[in-house]
């Protein structure tokens, strides 16, 4: 199994970054990758068991089960149904910590998942950077405005 830990502090509190991340249909609204994504048989995004597909702006179509939400916690956690990354058993949480030095946010955002061991090292890279990076990078520019 592999495993990519990617974390960020973001500067703002962390209920105002969880407003921002907790849609599971948001993604298009926080991240640059995302074209668009739709919960599919029309279920709310919070619902537990729902399904998110989305389009990337290269074209990729991606589908995601959402399998816990914690408002308490400000953690979602989710899988991987169907990707063009060809990965197995993907499961991945993101994470919200208050850091009350500064009033700030720390974001932590794991996935686990099984792959060939000879994709091991670009899908780490274009998971930990590509997408949680990427991410996280995003995030901190919109609330430094």
């Amino acid at each position: 199994m592999t495993r990519v830990y990617t974390s960020a502090v973001i500067p703002a509190p962390a209920a105002n970054v969880w407003r921002r991340v907790r849609d599971f249909n948001g993604l298009p609204d926080w991240t640059p990758f995302v074209r668009e994504s739709r919960i599919e048989q029309n279920l709310p995004s919070d619902k537990v068991g729902c399904i998110r597909n989305f389009v990337l702006t290269d074209g990729g179509r991606i589908r995601e089960q959402l399998l816990a939400l914690s408002d308490y916690d400000m953690s979602c956690t989710y899988s991987i149904l169907e990707s063009p990354m060809g990965v197995e058993n993907y499961i991945a949480t993101l994470s919200l910590t208050p850091v009350t030095d500064g009033n700030r946010t720390f974001a932590q955002w794991q996935a686990d998942f099984d792959c060939p061991p000879e994709r091991e090292a670009a899908l780490i890279q274009q998971v930990g950077q590509g997408v949680f990076q990427t991410a996280f990078d995003a995030l901190k520019a919109h609330f430094a405005r």
